[in-house]
């Protein structure tokens, strides 16, 4: 089966490149001819664990290419998967421009039946409109089929959640679109993953419901962090206690400045601006997205209240910047409120990021770029962990204590043992714990 991915961002180059694994012909599309450029020499524009061998594999092996035009693409496949960004847009509601342009981009190019599946994140209502505008813009009268099939790929672990998924969504309104997608899965049908077999609505309405709920834990357990340190109580084992009840799960009980990247922040906004346009007030999700915001200000006073209630003029160093670790995404990152806060209060900033130092540094002027985490404490008042990346998880304390000229361990992830920072002579503060 041959089938197009338009949209080489993130989510179309990992879906793209895992099809062609499952021995599918894929022709990748996308209009920015640079980054065509770099992926046809295999040169892979994301950071992703395993991804650039495998398009290397998949590449070298006839399954896998790159192209700026669409026509090309469209021509010999079956299916058409639309995977283009939907960023937020006013009053938080997702842009769905490129999904449009798409949509009459491919109305206008195919000639005979195709099944076009929505991969981007929509909100309800998308494959009905797209649906629309593909007929409309039909130089004659063809068959198709509009599909919901949204994705769950987690950066740093995207391959793996695409070939063994807890489970497959897929929208459908036809037998022949369904019969489609489950040859195009069949791989996953053999070791039995988990299929949910829907209409369109259902699908789209799943991935923000899945995403809400998760951002959801997320602030949740931030409350409870704050709560926790007030009262003396250990938020690590409060989540343990919690995590072991099967109805909660341990998973997204992790204390910390708040959620980033590409979905929380923007799904949240947007499940919420599609209750407000039905005359819904989404509560709970307006609430989480207030929490998250003020969790990251919240991390800002511990750091500071930690340095004795005055960061200017002092030197911190900060491990992490990206939003979560096994990736170079800076999309909303805690890091891009919390340092450049304290930059504008006098701090003097020095960073170290396995994968998203460049980037940080052009987001936020005056932050010191650093060779390794030892570069980074160099003179030092505080040492700050914002991002888990696992390097930083096994430091070497006495080495640390020696480069830096204050005392201080500010832990917003909680991954450090306190006696064993303390035990050097440094001061350890972390996030929900006595």
């Amino acid at each position: 089966m041959n089938i197009c991915m338009v949209g080489v961002g993130y989510v179309g180059l990992v879906t793209g490149t895992c099809f062609a694994e499952f021995g599918l012909h894929v022709t990748c599309v996308d209009n920015d001819e640079s980054k065509i450029k770099k992926l046809k020499k295999g040169k892979v524009p994301i950071y992703e664990p395993g991804l650039e061998e495998l398009v290397e594999k998949n590449m070298r092996e006839g399954r896998l290419r790159f192209t700026t035009t669409l026509e090309q693409g469209v021509a010999d496949a079956l299916v058409i998967f639309i995977a283009v960004g939907t960023p937020q847009g006013d009053g938080g509601a997702a842009n769905l421009n490129y999904v449009w342009e798409v949509a009459r981009a491919i109305g206008q190019t195919m000639t005979e039946y195709k099944v076009v599946v929505t991969k981007s994140t929509v909100p309800v209502g998308t494959g009905q409109e797209v649906a629309r505008i593909i007929r409309q813009s039909q130089r004659q009268p063809v068959e198709f089929d509009v599909v919901s099939n949204p994705e769950f790929l987690r950066e740093g672990s995207a391959i793996e959640d695409f070939m063994r998924p807890n489970r497959v969504v897929v929208g459908a309104d036809s037998e022949r679109a369904r019969e489609v997608m489950r040859e195009l899965y069949a791989p996953l049908y053999l070791i039995e993953a988990p299929f949910v077999v829907t209409n369109v609505e259902t699908a789209e309405m799943i991935k923000y419901a899945s995403n809400a709920f998760l951002a959801t834990k997320i602030s949740f357990i931030n409350e409870m962090a704050n709560i926790c340190e007030r009262v003396g109580a250990d938020v690590n084992q409060v989540a343990k206690g919690m995590g072991l009840d099967g109805r909660i799960g341990p998973k997204f009980l992790h204390a910390g400045p708040g959620f980033g990247g590409s979905c929380f922040p923007k799904d949240t906004e947007a499940i919420a601006h599609i209750a407000r346009s039905k005359g819904y007030a989404f509560r709970i999700v307006e609430a989480v997205i207030e929490v998250n915001r003020q969790q990251r200000l919240v991390m800002v006073d511990k750091i500071v209240a930690a340095l004795d209630g005055e960061v200017a003029g002092k030197t911190i160093a900060c491990l992490g910047l990206t939003f979560k670790p096994n990736t170079d995404d800076m999309r909303e990152a805690p890091s891009l409120t919390i340092l450049p806060t304290l930059m504008d209060q006098g701090a003097r900033v020095r960073a170290y990021d396995p994968a998203g130092l460049e980037e940080a540094a052009q987001l936020m002027p005056g932050l010191v770029k650093c060779k390794d985490v030892y570069h980074a404490a160099e003179g030092a008042e505080a040492l700050v962990l914002m991002t888990e990346w696992n390097q930083f998880r096994n430091l070497d304390w006495p080495r640390i204590r020696q480069a830096m000229s204050g005392r201080v361990v500010v832990d917003l992830r909680n991954v450090y043992r306190p006696e064993r920072v303390r035990e050097q002579g440094l001061v350890y503060h972390s996030v929900g714990r006595p």
